[in-house]
């Protein structure tokens, strides 16, 4: 088996991690999830919970990685033998979510498309997206497309490939985000969008909103999935690592808050106020935006910004999902990577046509009302990733003892800073909140409460 790769240095470990966690979940679920449950006060929650839950959890994640130097099944099995079932299931996360994603990744790059060929109003109209998406060769050629982009990056390995991506990307990430939300504050009406979306109201405040700000943790750092572990795996152990995750934080939570302020504002100048509009799910992308662009002076060329921008930010989540796959599978059979890249990638081929064709050929495929790729991202990100977040708390808590995280942390005469903190979050907090997310999640799906 060929030399496992590793990041360069500690700014491409943490582009590159900080790429992995900014993606669609940061772009457009975060601006609805803020836009739904009271705009300032969820994300005063959720900046508190980042630093606090999130920051727990990512840092026993990447220590485990770093202190085994193998991907999630083996990282566990070699901790403790009696938890590798942990690192099975935090495999099958990514496993899930790849192929699904991809078919999101693919609607990205045909509205680019649409943007950038003059096909902006065509792209407005109401029924554009479901006419799109109930199709059947024109989804599966853009789902190909993404899928092929991103496995073209992970063939060329750490260094030469996902590293070498995102210290391009995310910088660029960054420089569109700010231009949209700049021009998007400009539109009349946009500034009492601004003052929603910034002020918090207490009495918002809610064990929903704080459940929503919870679950949009996983999404957005992209916690119990196993890509945390293998990042952790590729980097060096001189480099800090509680800094690192700060920094990984920090980049990942100013993206989410860039988005909402590019998209609440425009979005709710654009509704004459109407927060409705604002919580649309898939449709606030593909349905709500291509009209406020529309409705823009410029619009043809911010919306084409912005779907480059969204592409970016999909193609660099997705390239995380498909390497930690890629890197359970070296580990576990001892393939090249270009063996392991070309059997992931046509077994995610596969299994990302069901979803793919859920909303045309077989929409008739339905489970409590949601369609194939619905069910494959209610099973991994509301059941999977809570139970799996949850294991991990008892592994670390109660299993290896936060001492093992520490001494990781704290290796070659590294500080860390935030240690009792996290000794308490991982130990008692972070379990009873994950209890409370995996049982609202499964309520509200069967109908018992409603989020």
């Amino acid at each position: 088996m060929e030399k496992r790769g590793n990041f360069s240095n500690k700014i491409g470990f943490v582009l590159a991690a900080a790429g992995s966690a900014v993606g669609l979940g940061n772009i457009w679920r975060f601006p609805y999830l803020a836009a739904q449950y009271g705009g300032g006060t969820f994300l005063l929650i959720y900046l508190i919970l980042a630093v606090t839950f999130g920051f727990s959890l990512m840092i026993a994640e990447i220590a485990i990685g770093r202190k085994t130097g193998l991907s999630a099944i083996g990282a566990f099995k070699a901790l403790d033998k009696r938890f590798s079932f942990v690192g099975v299931l935090a495999a099958v996360i990514p496993i899930i979510i790849f192929p699904y994603y991809s078919v999101i990744g693919g609607w990205v790059i045909k509205y680019f498309v649409a943007f950038i060929s003059g096909n902006a109003a065509a792209s407005a109209s109401d029924d554009y997206f479901s006419t799109f998406i109930s199709g059947t060769y024109e989804p599966l050629g853009w789902f190909f497309l993404f899928m092929a982009l991103t496995a073209l990056v992970v063939w060329f390995g750490v260094e030469k490939g996902i590293e070498k991506v995102s210290k391009i990307m995310m910088p660029l990430l960054v420089v569109l985000t700010l231009f949209i939300a700049i021009y998007g504050l400009t539109v009349d009406g946009a500034m009492k969008g601004l003052v929603y979306y910034l002020k918090p109201h207490m009495a918002d405040v809610s064990v929903k909103t704080i459940l929503a700000a919870m679950g949009q943790l996983f999404y957005s750092m992209s916690l119990a999935m196993g890509i945390m572990i293998t990042y952790g795996s590729y980097m060096k152990k001189k480099d800090n690592l509680e800094s690192s995750v700060r920094q990984i934080e920090i980049f990942d939570t100013a993206i989410a808050f860039l988005a909402g302020l590019m998209i609440i504002p425009a979005v709710f100048a654009f509704s004459g106020g109407d927060q409705s509009a604002l919580s649309q799910g898939p449709g606030l992308m593909f349905v709500t935006l291509p009209k406020v662009f529309n409705s823009m002076k410029i619009g043809t060329v911010v919306g084409t910004v912005f779907f480059v921008l969204v592409f970016f930010a999909a193609l660099t989540s997705a390239i995380s999902l498909m390497e930690t796959i890629v890197s359970i599978f070296r580990d576990k059979f001892k393939w090249s990577r270009h063996v392991a890249c070309g059997v992931v990638f046509a077994f995610s081929l596969l299994l990302g046509i069901p979803s793919s064709l859920g909303f045309g050929p077989l929409s008739f495929i339905s489970w409590m009302g949601m369609s194939v790729l619905d069910i494959m991202d209610f099973i991994s990100n509301s059941v999977l990733m809570p139970i799996c977040a949850l294991f991990t708390c008892i592994f670390v808590g109660f299993i290896i003892k936060p001492q093992t995280i520490i001494d990781e942390v704290t290796h070659d005469g590294a500080k860390f800073k935030s240690k009792n903190m996290f000794v308490v979050m991982i130990k008692y907090i972070a379990p009873i909140f994950l209890i409370l997310i995996l049982v609202s999640s499964i309520a509200n799906a069967l109908g018992i409460i409603k989020l």
